[in-house]
């Protein structure tokens, strides 16, 4: 009897609490305006893309004049207008959440400014071929809109800023990829920084909402599709290894490049040109990769999307040096400046390196190597193994690897540590530099770990 009548008096208390519901309310209407954004960002972002396609199949040469235009005026823009839209989004948002940033300073890494201009600078940047992917930025894009959901919650709300910024942050990943899981683990991996945010279930449900709008508009349909893998056998054992080292080391290597090369450290000659005539350099970072797309018969442009695809399902194969120019053009292309993500690119540059093992070894798991090397290098260039492998066996339906690919992403992800810092959480030091002064005083907490980049938050 007296356990009845506690369930009674917890359900009274449950209903009798307004603001409780009403937070609920708005989290999930927000979460669903968030997943709506990022579906809207995709179909932006492959019509641009799909518009550079048709273009330079009819002008081989566009590219040549077109690309280095466009880089260099989103590099304008961003930097004497929206200095915070430019990169990946990913360390904007791990920024945001850092206790060292109040409300005030919040707007600096994610706002619905920020919201807007990062969806039409990273079209913008497809529209030229840029090598670049959204998905990085949908975490940006999805955190803008749901950290605006905190001027209507009601006061004294059990939802905090920080995480709302995780729910949007993490439902970004989520309606990107279409992966709801390999999102709640992004949240969890990346993003979460205290128990709270970690096990709220409110903000889980509003990460797999998010997810679920972006099925519900799309289909059910996996990101690449589904894998035709053969039984494994012990014959995988051997090139999956090899994919395994390959990928950490290429993957730790693309880290470092990036962290030395945005962070504005370098004593080379370029980093000094990029500090000086920004727009100059990004133009120059532009024509590079323009000549290297057009070398390669387009294999370069762009996200890299539809060449994964194709490569997976067999109808594709990949040019010389396909590895090493598709690294090459997304480097420049995170060094010009241009608001862009690496996911994609990175999951194009494992699935040919696992096409190469598989060439090279005379594989029967072709599938299979290629899969294996997108969660190698993604997690290698990243440094979030359960993420990248979550997301890569949500992307191909791959359940039946679930083993191989964790292991796969653990390994590459240990080597990478051996070469390269964390990608995103340096970055994300690095924008802390954009804080007001007095938000980096003792009275607001530690003082930040010394960052390496340039006030300009080209990061």
């Amino acid at each position: 009897m007296n356990h009845d009548l506690r369930i009674v008096a917890a359900f009274k208390r449950e209903l009798s609490d307004w603001r409780l519901w009403v937070a609920r309310a708005v989290v999930i209407a927000v979460a669903i305006a968030a997943g709506l954004t990022v579906v809207a960002f995709t179909w932006m972002t492959e019509h641009a893309l799909g518009l550079f396609r048709v273009a330079r199949t009819a002008w081989w040469w566009l590219p040549l004049i077109v690309t280095p235009i466009i880089t260099g005026a989103i590099v304008w823009v961003v930097r004497r207008h929206v200095p915070g839209a430019a990169g990946s989004g990913i360390p904007q948002v791990m920024a945001a959440l850092d206790p060292r940033v109040d409300s005030s300073s919040r707007g600096l890494f994610v706002s619905l400014r920020l919201t807007l201009a990062k969806m039409a600078l990273t079209s913008a940047g497809l529209l030229g071929g840029l090598s670049l992917g959204r998905e990085g930025p949908s975490v940006q894009v999805a955190a803008g809109v749901m950290l605006a959901a905190r001027r209507w919650l009601p006061q004294r709300s059990a939802v905090t800023e920080q995480g709302l910024l995780v729910a949007g942050g993490a439902a970004g990943i989520a309606a990107a990829f279409n992966t709801p899981l390999g999102g709640v683990m992004f949240a969890i991996e990346e993003l979460s920084r205290s128990p709270e945010q970690r096990n709220s279930g409110l903000i889980i449900a509003a990460i797999v909402l998010a997810g679920l709008v972006a099925v519900s508009l799309f289909g059910n349909g996996t990101y690449f599709g589904v894998i035709q893998v053969p039984a494994l056998d012990v014959s995988l054992l051997g090139p999956g290894v090899l994919v395994a080292l390959a990928g950490g080391i290429a993957g730790g290597l693309f880290s470092r490049l990036l962290i030395t090369s945005l962070t504005g450290r370098s004593p080379d000659v370029a980093s000094r040109w990029r500090a000086r005539r920004p727009v100059l350099f990004a133009m120059a970072c532009g024509l590079a990769v323009a000549v290297i797309g057009v070398a390669t018969g387009g294999a370069t442009f762009g996200s890299g999307y539809t060449y994964t695809r194709n490569l997976l399902e067999g109808a594709e194969s990949t040019p010389v040096l396909h590895v090493a120019l598709k690294f090459l053009a997304t480097w420049l292309t995170a060094w010009s400046g241009v608001p862009g993500g690496i996911f994609a690119p990175a999951l194009t540059i494992g699935a040919s390196l696992g096409h190469d093992v598989a060439t090279l070894t005379g594989s029967a798991h072709a599938p299979a190597l290629i899969a294996l090397g997108m969660a190698a290098f993604l997690a290698a260039a990243t440094q979030a193994p359960l993420t990248a492998f979550i997301i890569v066996m949500e992307m191909v339906d791959g359940h039946a690897m679930v083993l191989s690919l964790m292991a796969c992403a653990l390994v590459a992800s240990g080597l990478s540590r051996l070469i390269s810092r964390p990608l995103y959480a340096t970055l994300a030091r690095a924008q802390l530099e954009r804080l007001p002064e007095r938000a980096a005083t003792p009275s607001a907490g530690p003082v930040p770990e010394p960052g390496k980049g340039a006030p300009t938050g080209l990061h």
